[in-house]
């Protein structure tokens, strides 16, 4: 059975003056992407006025709420005991976002009840990649990555 978590997350944006602006966020989890996390901004806060959907890793979330991780477009580090910070990088700029750090351990426990590290399914996984990598159909069952 395919199971999609979605959990409401507060972010704070820093900005380059180092003020803290309220921002809502959605982590989301999908079965079918056993290996990524998401998380979902709203329009109101995206430069170009559409809502915009961050995929890494769960493993670099589950790594970075504990320590420095991560590297080319995302990074994450925890920033003492209550937060843990992202930092993404875009062809647009760069933001840096503060999270809860509680809430993001919440979010990776409910990822793991659905499917456990290493227990990934990776063969349905990689025919998706493939898949919308080469532009053909997957054979693996529905859906895709967002774009």
């Amino acid at each position: 059975m395919d199971v999609t978590l979605e959990q409401p997350a507060r972010a704070r944006l820093i900005t380059s003056e180092e003020q803290e602006l309220p921002v809502r966020a959605t982590l989301r989890y999908a079965s079918t992407d056993p290996l990524a996390v998401h998380i979902d901004f709203p329009a109101e806060v995206a430069l170009d006025g559409e809502g915009v959907s961050w995929t890494f890793a769960r493993s670099l979330l589950e790594e970075g709420v504990r320590r420095p991780a991560g590297g080319g477009d995302v990074h994450i580090w925890p920033c003492g005991p209550a937060r843990t910070v992202l930092e993404l990088h875009s062809p647009h700029g760069l933001a840096l976002l503060q999270f809860d750090t509680p809430a993001l351990r919440r979010f990776l426990l409910r990822t793991f009840a659905v499917v456990a590290a290493g227990r990934e399914d990776l063969g349905d996984a990689v025919d998706r990649g493939l898949s919308d990598l080469l532009g053909a159909p997957s054979t693996g069952g529905e859906g895709g990555r967002e774009q």
